[in-house]
């Protein structure tokens, strides 16, 4: 059972779908671990989901059952992606919903890596 308030893992989720080839993606990145797509409703010139590869509702899922294999290969994958886009020098923001109250809209832990402009102090005010 998850670790979080989300709930059991939802097989049809959006990025369940993905993982499985059943919805295409513009792929970025992917190894054993994870897979890095560009979002199809981007808010920055870069905005590029990182998902595990595994059925972890959210971070708190994730951080507390994935193996320590598959959080190193996670993060590995993040810094790598962003290495790839040439994203260091520059700067980019991570950014990890968990939950209802804070926006997270797809049940399966991911990573929002934005980046191509300064995005200030917040993404998105409200």
């Amino acid at each position: 059972m998850p670790v979080s308030g989300l709930g059991p893992y939802d097989d049809q989720n959006i990025f369940a779908r993905i993982l499985r080839g059943e919805v295409p993606c513009r792929k970025v990145f992917e190894d054993a671990h994870a897979l890095a797509f560009h979002d199809i409703a981007a808010q920055a010139p870069v905005h590029v989901l990182v998902i595990p590869k595994g059925r972890y509702v959210s971070f708190a899922d994730f951080s507390a059952r994935a193996s320590e294999g598959e959080i190193a290969g996670f993060f590995r994958a993040v810094g790598e992606v962003a290495r790839q886009l040439g994203l260091e020098t520059a700067g980019y923001r991570l950014l990890a919903n968990m939950g209802p109250d804070s926006g997270q809209e797809v049940p399966h832990f991911h990573v929002h890596l934005f980046a191509g402009r300064k995005l200030g102090r917040m993404l998105v005010a409200e």
